[in-house]
């Protein structure tokens, strides 16, 4: 239920749950650290499972509890771990229609009745473009080549909460693995942005205050900082990833504003 087998359901002291994330690399876990406080920049954070890091340590009181346990995941000593609230009673999500043909194709997205619905997958496109993760709706679309019905299945790593809340999951792919992958899932991230021209009020405009400001990865690098006591551990983004990150913003803002116009 957390993914590969290297991750592991830890039951808290106070009898919460959490999945325990130990990624293949260490980006794997800042690019799920930055995505959640990105979102959080964004005004959405909502939509993430609520997320901290915490350092493996065998021979440390946090972990004493489960040292056996421990000792038979094989993780690495001092290795930054991330831990996510687990959320009871998720099921899946398809796709609403409009996004079934491959991106690209010109199709404009009409604004269905549930208005709140659009907004919450417009939120999900807009985070997905800033931060490159090709592992969710856009993987479908790119497995349309060769699989007509992947968009009539379930989108990866998006489920939908009890009160009908759309829940972005496993953002490791975010920003660091994204954006060096950028020439190849950007031509259906970008039309898939283009596809959608109804946003939330509150996510147009913090796009724009950071497009204005030029602030976008001064205010992730300070929230980042002020939430993740280990940060430090992982690193920030590169001065070029900042860039990318700054430039995303700027297209999204531009978008919106062509949104507008229309």
């Amino acid at each position: 239920g957390c993914g590969r087998s290297s991750n592991r359901l830890a039951r808290l002291s106070d009898g919460s749950r959490a999945c325990v994330r130990y990624g293949i690399n260490p980006e794997q876990i800042q690019g799920e650290a930055l995505s959640y406080h990105l979102a959080g920049v964004l005004g959405m954070q909502e939509r993430l499972p609520p997320m901290a890091l915490a350092l493996v340590e065998a021979r440390g009181r946090q972990w004493e509890p489960v040292r056996e346990e421990l000792r038979g995941s094989h993780w690495a000593e001092g290795a930054v771990v991330s831990l996510t609230r687990w959320v009871d009673n998720l099921t899946a999500v398809v796709a609403p229609a409009p996004w079934g043909a491959e991106a690209g194709a010109g199709r404009r997205l009409q604004p269905p009745s549930q208005l709140v619905e659009l907004v919450q997958w417009s939120d999900l496109i807009l985070f997905d473009y800033l931060t490159a993760n090709f592992d969710r709706l856009v993987s479908n679309l790119f497995s349309l080549q060769w699989d007509p019905r992947v968009m009539r299945r379930a989108t990866s790593n998006l489920l939908r909460a009890p009160d009908g809340g759309l829940v972005f999951m496993d953002n490791e792919a975010g920003l660091v693995h994204g954006y060096r992958l950028l020439a190849m899932w950007d031509p259906y991230n970008e039309p898939l942005l283009r596809s959608v021209c109804v946003f939330r009020e509150g996510t147009a405009r913090r796009v724009a205050e950071l497009h204005r400001r030029r602030s976008a990865a001064a205010e992730l690098h300070r929230r980042y900082r002020a939430r993740e006591p280990l940060w430090a551990r992982l690193g920030f983004l590169s001065e070029r990833q900042a860039e990318l990150l700054q430039a995303r913003v700027d297209f999204v803002h531009r978008h919106i504003a062509q949104c507008r116009a229309q």
